[in-house]
């Protein structure tokens, strides 16, 4: 231990109760920012996982084009086929195929435009919540039935329910006129008033017929195990592709560029937050070690007279600071670490979270995700501006004049 470390040590102890106010304040911002940006990532990954599970899928295969400007007749040929090999190469279930239509559905008093989609009995629970949703009636029974699955605000605009017949109107694949008859044998509530209104689901065998779509389909929804394994994913299901014309795999960011960019907008702002609490830390830092250096003026004085050089004395309250910032720095992150690693594998719930949670088929309960970033990012920062803070006390000691400095009380 060198001379200027053991000082700044003995230096630091000279007032106890103060030190321990100071480096108290970065153990608890430290715990703070460990948590609250843990629990902020977690919170964005169970919002991406839930937007994505809802409908759009962690990726999709499309033709070229049809992300951009979706048409009926920019669709994959021998949907089913392909769908069943991914599922095959990749041992999974979590892959679905999909048709999207557009048609008027009527019922004997009224009538009402919406998007058709149209699912894979087998496989759309795996890759979509919405058939969790259903809080009347069941899901489909076969991939050919005649049946539709509709939104409880539709149901209620139609004054239709379970088991009555529901007309279909709209434009096949080649143009020509699509009409068909569907029972209604389930209806979805999303809590979402704009899908709950616009849209219904059919078996993608009877979707197929309707729509004059001979096999084809718009796309293959797969979702991978977790979410950061999606690039690995899309880079494996392109190559198996390549064989395919004109066939592309995109991922969530492409297919929502929306949401990502909500993220971010939203950890920024939160950043303002963190802001706040960083300054006031490093304003303490900042009065404490202006304190100490006032009080040992005297002291400063007496080791310039004996030929210690200013920068030796501004370095010795840097190290002090960096003393003070360690040790609130690896209490806070302990502490932190282990609150948020428990919290991360028990998880936690507020008031009304289990029940919002039971109606719109989400997960009960919240988990911070505890990471590199997150463990590293706050501490890291409160670090670096607590030794900023000690900058000026430092400073101050190269306009020092020693015979002044050795007069003072």
């Amino acid at each position: 231990m060198t001379i200027t470390l053991r000082m700044a040590w003995r230096n630091l102890w000279r007032h106890k109760r103060r030190t321990w106010l100071t480096v108290g304040a970065m153990i608890f911002s430290n715990l703070i920012l460990i948590f609250s940006i843990s629990l902020q990532l977690g919170s964005y990954r169970m919002m991406i996982d839930n937007t994505l599970k809802s409908y759009t899928g962690h990726m999709q295969i499309q033709r070229e084009g049809y992300n951009e400007e979706p048409k009926m007749r920019s669709s994959v040929d021998a949907i089913i086929p392909l769908a069943n090999e991914i599922r095959r190469r990749l041992d999974s279930n979590t892959v679905a195929a999909r048709g999207v239509a557009f048609a008027m559905t009527s019922s004997e008093e009224r009538s009402y435009g919406l998007q058709i989609i149209g699912v894979e009995p087998e496989y759309e629970p795996n890759v979509s919540t919405l058939p969790g949703l259903i809080n009347t009636g069941s899901y489909f029974s076969d991939a050919n039935a005649e049946e539709i699955v509709i939104g409880s605000v539709l149901a209620r605009n139609l004054r239709v329910d379970i088991g009555d017949e529901v007309t279909l109107l709209g434009s096949g694949h080649d143009g020509s006129f699509a009409a068909g008859i569907a029972i209604v044998t389930g209806i979805f509530e999303s809590g979402v008033a704009e899908i709950d209104r616009s849209m219904a689901q059919l078996p993608i065998g009877y979707f197929q017929n309707l729509f004059g779509m001979a096999g084809r389909g718009h796309h293959i929804i797969i979702n991978a195990p977790e979410l950061s394994q999606v690039s690995a994913l899309q880079r494996s299901i392109s190559a198996m592709i390549t064989s395919r014309d004109k066939l592309i795999v995109l991922d969530w960011e492409q297919l929502q560029p929306g949401l990502k960019q909500a993220i971010q907008a939203d950890f920024t702002s939160a950043w303002f937050m963190y802001g706040v609490l960083i300054v006031l830390v490093a304003f303490s830092v900042l009065n404490t070690q202006l304190m100490s250096v006032l009080e040992r003026t005297r002291e400063f004085g007496v080791m310039m007279a004996l030929g210690v050089k200013p920068a030796r004395l501004g370095s010795l309250v840097i190290t002090e600071t960096v003393v003070m910032s360690g040790l609130g720095l690896g209490i806070g992150a302990v502490l932190g670490i282990a609150m948020t690693w428990y919290l991360s594998i028990v998880g936690f719930s507020y008031p009304g979270m289990e029940e919002m949670a039971d109606r719109f088929n989400l997960p009960e309960r919240m988990y911070p995700s505890l990471s590199f970033l997150s463990i590293m990012l706050g501490p890291s920062v409160v670090f670096l501006f607590s030794l900023l803070a000690s900058i000026y006390p430092s400073v101050r000691l190269f306009f020092l004049q020693p015979v002044i400095a050795m007069r003072a009380v």
